[in-house]
């Protein structure tokens, strides 16, 4: 999480600290669907190499969005989810999605 000195003064910076790149809204996307594994995940992200993901997923823990758990199987399995946190941020992930569904049409009608 972040700390108090590193919190910017207004709100809507710090939600875009926190998921405001296009690789983080991408795997919000996908964790809101259901958890899932690292592989799975780096196919259904087209572009995103295999560091670019390791990295946003640490900083999406660290910052308590996601939680990693790791089952104790042969070969290890770990899973990515939503946290408490993340979930909550479920909303503004829809509405960035209807608008862009809205532009998206308003675009194909011009």
């Amino acid at each position: 999480m972040l700390t108090k000195s590193e919190l910017p003064e207004c709100p809507v910076a710090t939600t875009v600290q926190l998921i405001g790149n296009k690789w983080k809204l991408l795997i919000l996307r996908n964790l809101l669907a259901r958890p899932w594994r690292f592989n799975e995940m780096l196919k259904s992200i087209p572009g995103i190499s295999q560091k670019v993901l390791t990295d946003n997923l640490r900083s999406l823990e660290k910052d308590g969005v996601v939680t990693r758990t790791v089952y104790p199987e042969v070969p290890p399995r770990v899973e990515y989810a939503l946290s408490e946190l993340g979930e909550s941020m479920r909303p503004i992930i829809a509405a960035m999605e209807s608008w862009g569904r809205g532009y998206q049409e308003m675009v194909k009608n011009a």
